[in-house]
């Protein structure tokens, strides 16, 4: 059993689900302390005028060691990100057949009070459009107390997983043997080899967010989030 642990981000690019793809289980992190200028409240999407990012305006004064699941957002944003959306995207191929549904998801989170309640929704719609079987959880299903590495094997142990996918960034933090002492194999991400697909607005960029690769590609998706060659 497959497991990764990682904390949510504000529709994420595509090795984002790419690594959930290949899980048998996702568990949402979002215990973990907020950290501005991240991905959990934005990300990057293609214009006419260069890159751009979508932030979701959250509370931050006076709560620096918040955790993720604890972050409110600060005023109305989903109508303004759906305009900004809407523009950027207009032209691609699979836009008018999208807009409806990615529209829907944009209403929805305009309802919700907290950052990683917005960020599941976006994240379980995304995978059920490209049709990802991975079970997702949040982390608050396990019990887990400790360091970085404590607290990862304890979800893991409690999920009966014997394999934890991670990203590459973990490696500054994650003790494999203390992993591997308990029965769990630690694999790593690599997010060489995506093929590209043709993208509006110049010069390819693959770290952006999923909705680029959607309204672009359509139901062909899935095959544009797993690499041509996999180390």
């Amino acid at each position: 059993m497959r497991i990764s642990i990682v904390q949510s981000c504000y529709i994420p690019w595509k090795g984002f689900f790419d690594l959930i793809g290949r899980c048998d289980e996702y568990v949402i992190y979002d215990r973990m302390q907020f950290v501005k200028r991240h991905w959990h409240n934005r990300n990057r999407i293609k214009t006419a005028n260069g890159s751009e990012w979508l932030t979701i305006p959250v509370v931050t004064k006076g709560r620096f060691d918040q955790a993720i699941d604890e972050v409110l957002i600060e005023k109305p944003w989903a109508e303004k990100h759906w305009r900004t959306l809407e523009l950027a995207y207009r032209r691609a191929p699979f836009f008018e057949v999208l807009a409806p549904v990615v529209r829907g998801w944009y209403e929805r989170a305009n309802k919700e009070v907290r950052l990683t309640d917005v960020n599941e929704l976006f994240t379980r719609e995304i995978a059920g459009l490209l049709g990802l079987r991975t079970n997702i959880v949040r982390d608050t299903a396990y019990p887990a107390d400790g360091s970085k590495t404590a607290r990862l094997l304890a979800i893991a142990q409690a999920a009966r997983a014997d394999r934890y996918l991670s990203g590459p960034s973990a490696r500054a933090y994650l003790d494999e043997a203390r992993l591997a002492d308990a029965g769990i194999a630690t694999e790593w991400m690599n997010y060489q080899g995506y093929p590209e697909y043709q993208q509006l607005h110049g010069d390819f960029d693959h770290a952006v967010s999923i909705l680029d690769v959607l309204f672009n590609t359509g139901p062909e998706a899935p095959r544009f989030i797993r690499p041509t060659i996999v180390a």
